[in-house]
């Protein structure tokens, strides 16, 4: 009997998406109303992109980027100072055997998004992908 497989495309579970998505909007909800008791998040705009989760459940890697772009750095130092806070809040808001340990990185996925653009919108580059080059 073949067992049963619960993976999406990219390799990881049902499972791990979902847990990862709840702890995403629970801190994305936390950092929209304000509740951290840090400045400088107070004052600016985060949006948590996306979280991925280890397989045991015990890390999360929370993916941010500030909202137009300014001060990621000092974002992210707040972030990290205030992870207990926010571990301590997924943890009571998510009923898991283990709380997941919080760790805060740079979304770079738009900047590397932008430069591939950059790259295609290079009229040499749209030449070759035009295709009419050369087929007379």
């Amino acid at each position: 009997m073949a067992k049963y497989n619960d993976t999406s495309p990219e390799g990881r579970s049902v499972r791990l998406l979902r847990v990862g998505e709840q702890v995403r909007h629970i801190l994305s909800e936390l950092l929209m109303r304000g509740e951290v008791h840090d400045e400088v998040l107070t004052s600016s705009s985060v949006s948590v992109t996306e979280v991925r989760m280890s397989p045991d459940l015990r890390h999360a890697t929370v993916f941010v980027k500030p909202l137009l772009g300014t001060d990621e750095a000092d974002i992210i130092k707040a972030l990290r100072t205030n992870t207990a806070w926010f571990q301590k809040q997924v943890a009571s808001r998510i009923k898991m055997k283990y709380a997941a340990k919080l760790k805060f990185l740079a979304d770079e996925s738009f900047d590397e998004a932008a430069h591939i653009e950059y790259l295609l919108s290079n009229p040499k580059v749209a030449q070759d992908l035009d295709g009419t080059e050369g087929t007379e």
